[in-house]
């Protein structure tokens, strides 16, 4: 039974005393959405009843949406709890195309060499308007605490892979100044005129540095992987604690390993095997 069709059906009963509600003009889609993502927020399996509290409907209507959901594996029961379903996943990994996919199989064994050669945690990341998209992570024993994780976005403007993009993308700087540069801790570059002279400075060392701007403790180093047409394909960047993160001292690693990167690329597109678009690559 197709989602749409099954989700449009039966009007939801009234609200019982004390339930939040939910405004009349939510279709039956809208009211799915809003259970997938309370299961998403939990984390962990959840009763219907719960759901539905957490949801603002009636545990019938919560019942019978998940059962809808279940039918197209977006969910899954789990004894008398669920949980969210694979399809999610599948549908997850072609947000963005083919373009992301590739590029973290085509810079992974690169990403790896990064990790070898620092022992620190590493990251690929990709531009998105004016937010970074994590494709790829790797870390060891001692990872300091971070807010990244694989498909997690950030603003740009206040993490390493983020300027080492913008610095080459003068629109999805000047948007990124235009929304605003939120003071995220008390290092974030949040002046408009230092924020350009600090992507000045990138554009010409080719390297970029967020020293605690996004987290506090937290500090990073990245080079943007440059494509045939001098514009980035994406970011890589070593992390860390910054009472012992010598940022300086890993810009050989990464600019070594981002340009291994950036021919193997290259050579993937010369041999057809990258998607026409991939970000920064001319279409052949």
């Amino acid at each position: 039974m197709p989602v749409a069709a099954s989700l449009s059906e039966h009007a939801d009963p009234p609200q019982p005393c004390g339930a939040t509600a939910v405004p009349d003009q939510q279709t039956a889609v809208d009211k799915a959405l809003v259970l997938l993502k309370s299961l998403a927020e939990e984390g962990r399996d959840v009763g219907v009843s719960e759901l539905a509290r957490r949801a603002g409907l009636t545990k019938s209507t919560a019942f019978r949406l998940l059962g809808i959901l279940q039918r197209n594996d977006v969910v899954e029961r789990v004894g008398s709890n669920y949980r969210l379903g694979t399809q999610l996943f599948d549908l997850g990994r072609h947000v963005y195309g083919p373009a992301p996919e590739v590029l973290q199989e085509r810079v992974l064994p690169h990403l790896v060499d990064l990790y070898e050669l620092t022992h620190e945690t590493v990251h690929l990341a990709v531009l998105r308007g004016t937010e970074i998209v994590y494709v790829n992570k790797i870390h060891g024993h001692r990872a300091a605490r971070s807010p990244s994780r694989i498909g997690a976005r950030l603003p740009a403007y206040c993490t390493g892979v983020g300027k080492a993009l913008l610095a080459f993308d003068p629109d999805a700087a000047e948007a990124s100044i235009a929304a605003g540069l939120q003071t995220r801790t008390e290092y974030t570059l949040s002046d408009p005129d230092r924020f350009r002279a600090d992507l000045r400075r990138i554009r010409q060392d080719g390297i970029a540095y967020d020293r605690q701007e996004a987290v506090l403790g937290l500090t990073c180093v990245a080079v943007p992987i440059m494509g045939p047409a001098g514009r980035p394909v994406a970011a890589l960047s070593v992390a860390g604690a910054g009472h012992r993160l010598d940022l300086s001292g890993f810009a050989p690693a990464l600019r070594r390993v981002a340009y291994a990167a950036a021919r193997a690329i290259t050579a993937a597109k010369a041999r057809h095997t990258v998607p026409p678009g991939l970000d920064g690559l001319p279409v052949a």
